[in-house]
């Protein structure tokens, strides 16, 4: 009923220094064997040594606070952790290399050269100094540019109330788009609503978002050129009333008695308003500046309208 250990002694000092290593007969030594040495490369004998590329990329100086870019791939669970901060990809996006491009005031996440997403930093000017060190490099230019007066793009679809969702915002397009896709350039002062295949200017609103929400916007690019408004008029349809008018741009129109009741066709242009009546065309000089909101004559009603 003894432990092994109780079974052992230890053994005195003057016979452990008696006792050798003791080799087994099958090991024996072996001379090492030394490749022989390359011969240098002309061209490189000429031009000097080279470093290796991780010995050049480290050998460009890090302005203290300046931006700098660094890889990291996606784990697994689609969360990468940077500084003690977490960034939200996808497990769909697993194992994909993704480029930093960080200072202290945005971040900038890149794959494959696109930008995915851009957050507000949260690293200073210490953590900036401890990438750099662990692998990172002096940044090149910003994804996206952040100086005042810098103009960006994105694509949103307006929903059925004429409304798109920007930046935690709910920015009144026009009723008209409704279920349309479009463009939308962001200046400092002004919204611009275009048509992305054209580029023809459809609506301006003032623009309610700060340049950090700006930053943040899903799909955000640099701007393209400044959309144009359309040359042609706009075509709508409107039913003449009772008393033989039609409303078109908060602007009343008199076509008179006879046509109550029947559905015209208006061209409506920036300083006309054309009606098509009995095959010709009665042209009206226009008094507003109202965009048009709706286009069919027939505006749907609720259930709740009909009573």
């Amino acid at each position: 009923m003894q432990f092994p250990a109780d079974r052992f002694s230890p053994v005195a000092e003057q016979e452990r220094d008696v006792l050798g290593l003791r080799v087994p007969a099958v090991l024996a030594l072996v001379p090492q064997q030394r490749r022989p040495p390359a011969e240098p490369d002309p061209a490189e004998a000429a031009s000097g040594p080279v470093d290796p590329p991780e010995l050049v990329a480290a050998a460009v100086p890090v302005e203290p606070g300046g931006p700098v870019e660094f890889e990291r791939v996606v784990p697994a669970s689609g969360n990468l952790q940077v500084a003690g901060k977490q960034f939200w990809l996808g497990p769909a996006r697993a194992g994909l290399t993704v480029t930093f491009w960080a200072d202290t005031s945005v971040i900038h996440l890149l794959i494959a050269g696109a930008r995915i997403k851009s957050v507000r930093s949260h690293l200073s000017v210490a953590d900036l100094a401890q990438l750099a060190a662990r692998g990172g490099r002096a940044a090149g230019p910003a994804p996206i540019p952040a100086g005042d007066g810098a103009a960006f793009e994105v694509d949103r679809v307006v929903n059925n109330s004429g409304l798109v969702g920007l930046g935690g915002h709910q920015v009144l397009a026009a009723e008209i788009l409704g279920g349309r896709q479009v463009g939308i350039r962001i200046d400092d002062e002004t919204l611009s609503f275009f048509d992305p295949s054209s580029r023809e200017l459809l609506r301006v609103r003032p623009n309610p978002l700060t340049r950090d929400q700006v930053q943040r916007l899903r799909g955000l690019r640099p701007a393209g050129p400044p959309p144009r408004p359309g040359v042609e008029p706009v075509r709508v349809q409107r039913r003449v009333s009772a008393v033989g008018t039609v409303m078109v741009c908060r602007q009343t129109v008199s076509l008179g008695r006879p046509y109550a009741g029947q559905t015209v066709t208006v061209h409506v242009s920036d300083t006309t308003i054309a009606v098509e009546l009995d095959g010709q065309v009665r042209v009206i000089r226009r008094t507003t500046d109202i965009p048009v909101r709706h286009v069919k004559a027939n505006k749907p009603r609720k259930v709740s309208d009909v009573g």
